[in-house]
């Protein structure tokens, strides 16, 4: 990893009670450093404290304990004065745009501009090619409520960029888009990262979009980070009962309901032991199960199987049904980490 350019240590964020609610507590002892010009991603259900994490960073919200640095500077010892002016080298996009409805296109992603005093003859040098950048030059004078939603959110993103910031946050920016524009904005951010080598903190609960545009990954759970590696590690690998939940729905994995349903802890007679496999690196495109079944003499049934990308590498997830006897389930185990998979008994059927 390069030298983080935004880092929590310690960092906690507790709102009081009110009116009778107990104190919430909403982050608990975050330590997280998201490395300059990578695309990080935050993933967790409703509740689990990621837009709270992300307000931080630009000082929406100020933290109970702990430490937040960006490009350098500490957010949390920042004057109001002085969050303002952080402000102008971070930037961000919302789920619902937040454009002004009486404002164009141009003029949405002039405003921080304007604010800031720049002239106007600076303005339109750098707001031309933004929307240029985002795909709506043509849409330059079109106000928000003759676009799409895809489109709405290119302006902001081309807002978002105004300033130049070192750093841009994504707040379920992609939730409200429908599956094909949302992957559309998925790689406008992945080429606004690349060409302006722009570090990207985003964060989300649907593990496609993790999977579709991040470097690196965070689970949050109850407002801790329950576990944080690369999005390729965490696929293949993921060690926590959240991260394995998040990734069974997009990585193949989950069993079918049907076959969920008779799963048991404990083996029947003349039952199945259902084994997951996971294929990756230099073995991930290995003929696997037949080279099992020849030297082992073991009937291989496939329940259920995805072959993948993440991340540039082959990954893939396969579901297998064997006898259930524990000398053969071990064989089996045994001769797939040989191969430098991962092998995990799911249960019985």
């Amino acid at each position: 990893m390069t030298d983080p350019i935004i880092s929590f240590a310690h960092v906690g964020k507790s709102f009081p009670a009110r009116r009778g609610t107990p104190e919430v507590t909403a982050l608990a002892d975050v330590d997280l450093a998201v490395p300059e010009g990578a695309i990080l991603g935050v993933i967790g259900r409703s509740g689990a404290g990621k837009s709270t994490l992300i307000r931080l960073v630009n000082g929406l919200e100020r933290p109970t304990s702990g430490r937040i640095t960006v490009d350098g500077t500490d957010i949390t010892a920042l004057s109001e004065a002085g969050l303002r002016e952080a402000r102008r080298s971070i930037g961000m996009i919302f789920q619902h745009f937040n454009l002004l409805a009486r404002r164009t296109a141009f003029e949405n992603v002039a405003l921080p501009l304007e604010i800031a005093g720049v002239p106007r003859r600076e303005i339109k040098a750098r707001v031309e090619p933004l929307l240029d950048l985002v795909g709506l030059a043509d849409k330059r004078d079109r106000y928000p409520a003759e676009l799409s939603g895809g489109q709405k959110q290119r302006v902001g993103i081309a807002r978002a960029l105004a300033t130049r910031p070192r750093v841009l946050l994504s707040d379920e920016a992609t939730s409200a888009l429908d599956p094909e524009t949302t992957n559309q904005i998925l790689a406008l951010l992945r080429r606004v990262n690349a060409e302006l080598n722009l570090t990207v903190l985003l964060i989300t609960h649907e593990m496609a979009v993790i999977k579709a545009v991040a470097d690196r990954v965070a689970v949050l759970d109850g407002g801790r980070i329950v576990e944080e590696g690369t999005t390729f590690e965490l696929f293949a690998r993921p060690r926590h009962p959240t991260t394995k939940s998040f990734i069974s729905a997009v990585a193949g994995s989950a069993l079918p309901p049907y076959i969920a349903a008779r799963l048991k802890a404990e083996p029947t007679p003349g039952g199945q032991a259902l084994v997951r496999i996971v294929f990756t690196g230099d073995h991930a495109t290995d003929p696997v199960l037949s080279r099992i079944s020849r030297l082992l003499g073991v009937d291989v049934n496939i329940i259920q199987a995805q072959v993948d990308d993440i991340a540039g590498q082959p990954f893939g997830v396969i579901v297998i049904g064997i006898p259930n006897d524990a000398v053969t389930v071990a064989a089996v185990v045994n001769a797939v980490e040989k191969l430098s998979l991962s092998a995990e008994v799911l249960g019985h059927v």
